[in-house]
């Protein structure tokens, strides 16, 4: 089963009508226990980093998201990608979960329209479980933020606005962050999250 985290930052029934329509058992909850018995975690988010890790804090799940993503897969999609990273630099500098190296800031390069918003298509750095069963396809994105990982071996895909976008990231172990939404992005998308189920 994949326990979607329910922590109020929207989301959350686009993530879940996927895996229904996929066939995978999920469930939406905020219930520790119910975390802790999961094969796998989603972590959905929309709107902005600093609301969403005090929404985090209060639900008093982030030390469990932090001990849960040692042993099981987690995938964080869209805002829950960069909660993923150690901080970022929106509405000034906070704290994220820091399970992947790296840093958020915004989108700031002359003449590009904030946020980006649309199909991009996603380039391949390197071999992904995510990604089983793929060719390089197009995916569907929403944000004003992105991701800049510490460590290249952190990146497994990109995709061109203006420079490089962070696309898909992990920490080459059980965690993984797509900064669109899988869910949103057809075929391609529904893929991968049945890949992702298949790692639990």
């Amino acid at each position: 089963m994949i326990a979607i985290i329910d922590y109020g930052a929207g989301n959350i029934f686009s993530v879940k009508n996927a895996l229904d329509h996929l066939g995978i058992d999920n469930k939406l909850t905020s219930d520790k226990a119910e975390l802790e018995s999961a094969d796998s975690l989603i972590l959905p988010g929309v709107g902005a980093f600093p609301a969403a890790m005090e929404m985090l804090r209060k639900s008093g799940l982030v030390d469990t998201i932090k001990e849960q993503a040692k042993i099981k897969p987690l995938l964080g999609i869209c805002l829950g990608m960069q909660l993923l990273l150690e901080r970022s630099y929106e509405f000034g500098e906070c704290e994220g979960l820091g399970l992947i190296k790296g840093y958020v800031d915004r989108i700031d390069e002359p003449g590009l329209v904030i946020p980006h918003m649309g199909w991009n298509k996603l380039n391949f750095r390197q071999s992904c479980p995510l990604f089983n069963g793929l060719d390089e396809s197009y995916v569907y994105f929403v944000h004003s933020y992105k991701a800049f990982c510490s460590d290249s071996s952190s990146l497994f895909a990109d995709c061109e606005y203006g420079s490089s976008v962070a696309a898909v990231i992990g920490d080459g172990k059980k965690v993984f962050g797509c900064q669109f939404h899988p869910e949103k992005s057809g075929e391609t998308g529904l893929t991968m999250l049945r890949n992702f189920a298949s790692l639990a």
